[in-house]
């Protein structure tokens, strides 16, 4: 009998992430509902972490994942809430 993901060793782990980015995404959501109408732009922060609730763009995925000429290694994702890696950094590309 094979286990299920959630039932694994790091079953437990995957789902407490899980809720904490659901409860993230929750925050920024309300957040900027509570902001007036005409100031919503749906990008932020919740104290050090960013998210991004605007629909991607392909020049918004590129900068986030591939941009030799931003020297951080994490950059804003996207879209939604946390990091990306700017994998032009990790490979050493400048």
């Amino acid at each position: 009998m094979t286990t299920s993901p959630a039932k694994g060793p790091h079953g437990g782990l995957r789902r407490l992430l899980t809720l904490v980015s659901l409860g993230l995404l929750g925050a920024a959501l309300v957040k900027e509902l509570r902001t007036p109408k005409d100031r919503r732009d749906w990008q932020g922060h919740l104290g050090v972490i960013p998210y991004d609730l605007r629909p991607p763009t392909p020049a918004r995925v590129r900068a986030a994942f591939w941009n030799p000429a931003d020297p951080r290694l994490f950059t804003t994702r996207p879209a939604g809430v946390g990091w990306a890696v700017n994998l032009a950094r990790l490979v050493g590309r400048s």
